[in-house]
This record gives structure tokens, sequence and C-alpha cells, in this order.
């Protein structure tokens, strides 16, 4: 279970570029990374708008000259305090990841970075190269994978208590774009502007977390894919805001993604369910205290978080901060990630980072092979669906 004695370990010295007054999820990093003590926010570039970031800053009860009008000024600035900052998240639109995530590993920071990483894949494996050859921890925020129950579902297929895995159904369809929003909302318009975005919407917005969360919990690698994509609210050509997606995985397995912005009516509805020889897991987000068990011939399952017969020597697993049936939320999913993050950092900074396995936190592995998803939708998709190689 979840122990508050790590907070005895001196905080992280924290920046945020973006996430500034107004953003969607700026808050959510902030409360997350702080909440645990491990991570204290003492700078940040979070607008364009200086005079904006200044006032911002201030009221978060940062010092005036701590609050700076760009990154590169920051980054520049505190590297020359003793005091200076030692990690950074990037909250800011698709297009300025890679150059404001370069910048941070070059200024020798950790990086905690939205996704998707870049536009495309040899853009994050060059991160991935500057991170290693620096030595510095690069995390992806792929939020919901701080959820015990995912981790709970990873540890039964990977034990084949559901038997092999032959169908993987992966959805994120939520219905708040069903209409052209991004006319009266910044936050959708950048969303839909392909150069701020990049070559999708849909499926690097939303389509990116169902996916990592279903290769989280099955360990398989795609072979090949193919791809439909649909602009229903015609301004947002050539994005799209609804994308079906076909795959075949190594193992023979098959399994589907549906993104979508215009599945009216609909909150969330990001669920993955996995189909074994044996029996079947789905996990939903609107309700990520249970996972659904699933056995042929007998009646189905909740297994709920917190409880016993859990597999709760998994790490992943154990880390509830209350007991079973009380509810852990968004939050909490994304304190564990922060948690994990600054154990890492913290190791890296000593050069004595422990072996750990990668599936504990998203790194930027995770955020490579988002990447190469929707490259490789796009491919498909501008090919009238052909099937393509999901690797090179």
């Amino acid at each position: 279970m979840f122990t508050e004695e790590t907070r005895s370990q001196a905080a992280i010295r924290w920046a945020m570029v973006g996430g500034g007054r107004g953003s969607q999820i700026g808050y959510a990093h902030r409360a997350s990374a702080t909440r645990d003590g491990h991570f204290n926010l003492v700078a940040g570039a979070f607008d364009i708008d200086a005079q904006r970031c200044k006032d911002f800053g201030v009221n978060l009860g940062l010092a005036e000259d701590r609050c700076y009008p760009d990154y590169q000024t920051m980054f520049n600035a505190e590297a020359k305090r003793e005091d200076g900052i030692q990690a950074v998240s990037i909250a800011t639109p698709n297009g300025t990841h890679y150059a404001i995530s370069k910048a941070a590993l070059e200024s020798g920071l950790h990086v905690v970075c939205e996704k998707p990483v870049t536009f495309t894949v040899a853009e994050a494996e060059d991160l991935k190269r500057i991170a290693q050859q620096k030595g510095r921890i690069f995390g992806v925020m792929y939020g919901y994978t701080g959820f015990p129950m995912i981790h709970q579902a990873r540890e039964m297929i990977q034990r084949g208590e559901i038997g092999d895995v032959r169908v993987i159904n992966m959805q994120f369809a939520h219905g708040f774009h069903s209409q052209e929003v991004e006319k009266n909302d910044p936050g959708a318009k950048w969303r839909m502007n392909p150069e701020v975005s990049g070559p999708t919407y849909v499926l690097g917005d939303i389509g990116t977390h169902a996916f990592y969360l279903a290769q989280l919990m099955t360990g398989l690698d795609v072979e090949k894919l193919c791809c439909t994509r649909q602009s229903f609210v015609k301004s947002r050509t050539p994005l799209e805001d609804n994308a079906h997606v076909m795959m075949q995985f190594a193992n023979g397995a098959v399994g589907t993604l549906w993104a979508s912005g215009v599945n009216a009516g609909s909150m969330h509805q990001q669920k993955i369910r996995i189909v074994g020889e044996k029996a079947s897991l789905e996990w939903w987000d609107e309700r990520p205290n249970q996972l659904s068990y699933e056995v042929q011939g007998q009646p189905a399952q909740v297994l709920e978080r917190g409880m016993g017969y859990l597999h709760n020597d998994v790490e992943g697993v154990a880390c509830n901060r209350i007991g079973g049936g009380h509810a852990e939320g968004f939050f909490e999913s994304w304190a564990n990630l922060y948690s994990r993050y600054a154990t890492v950092m913290r190791a890296a900074d000593r050069q004595d980072q422990p072996t750990i396995d990668k599936t504990w936190f998203p790194d930027i592995d995770a955020g490579i092979e988002g990447v190469r998803l929707l490259e490789r939708c796009v491919e498909s998709a501008d090919n009238d669906a052909k099937w393509v190689a999901y690797h090179d």
C-alpha cells in the first residue's frame, strides 16, 4: 500500500512549460506532482504572454523573477542558480513538444511530457538518444496507467489466467466534439489545427491512451494495421474526429481501436477488453476501481481495487492510497505516476538507477510507440485503408 514515508526525501525542484490559466491539463500536473511531496514547483513558463505568465505564477506562490516569458529564458536562467530546477513538465500543444523537450534534456533536466511527444518517430527517437546520453529520465503522461487495476489486468494476463490472448478491443470515444465546439473553445481549436496538433486529432489526442493501455496489459507487439478515418465536422479536414483501426499482433491475436470525439451522448467510453482462450478482462475508465473478469462457463466477476485476492505482490497493483471500497480516481492515478517518476529521477541523479520493469511507468519508448501508431494510421488511411506494416 502507498506510504507517506517517502516524503522524507528532498523534493525535486520542478518547473512547468505551459499549463497556465485556462489550461485543460495544467492543474492535473501540479496537483499530482506535488501531492506526495516529491516535487516542488519553483519556476514556470506557463504562457506565451509574459504578463499573464507572471500574474499566474505569482498567484500560485512563485517568486516573480522565476516566472519566465519563455522556456529558453527559463532553462538558461535556472541553470545559473544553485537552487535551479531539476525537472520540467511540458503541457503545451503538440507541435512544440520536440523543441522544448530537446532543450530541456540538453539543459540536463528530467522531462515529463504530454503526448504525443513529437510529430514523427524520428524526432521521438532523437529525444530518446539525448535522454540516454545525458542520463535523464523521460516520462510520457499516459495518466491512466497509474490505476492499480490496469496492472492487475497485466499480471493476470502474464500469469496465463485468461489463456492466450486472441482479441483486443480498444476504444476511447467521447461525444464532446460532436459539434463544431472549436469556434468558441481555444483548447479544442488547436487540437484541430494540423500545424499545431500534427497529422491526427482523435487518434493522437485520445486513441494513443487506449493503445498504450492495451500494450501495457498484453505486452503484445503489432505486426500490421489498417485505418479508416473521417472528419464528420467538415471544417476539421484533414484531421479526423472519428477513426477505426484494425490490427494484427505478433502472436496471431487481432484487435480494433475506435477513437472518436463525435460519439454523441458519451462521456468517455475508454474501454479495453482483452479476450483470451479461457476468459476475458475488461476495464472502463469511468469505473477505474473495478476490473471485469469473465471466465467461460462461470458467472461474471467484478474484481475490486484494494482487495486481498488481487496480485498484491506487484507494486503497481498494491499502490492503494485508501482501502478497497473507497473510490480512487484520476488524480490518484497521476500522482502514482509522478511518485514513480520521482523515484527514478532521484536514482538517475545518484547514478545508481535501479533495474525497473518498464511497465511501471510510461517512458520515452511508450511515447515512440504512440507516434509510430499515428504515422502508420495516417499512412493506411491516406491509401484507402491499406494494410501497412507496423514496423519499418
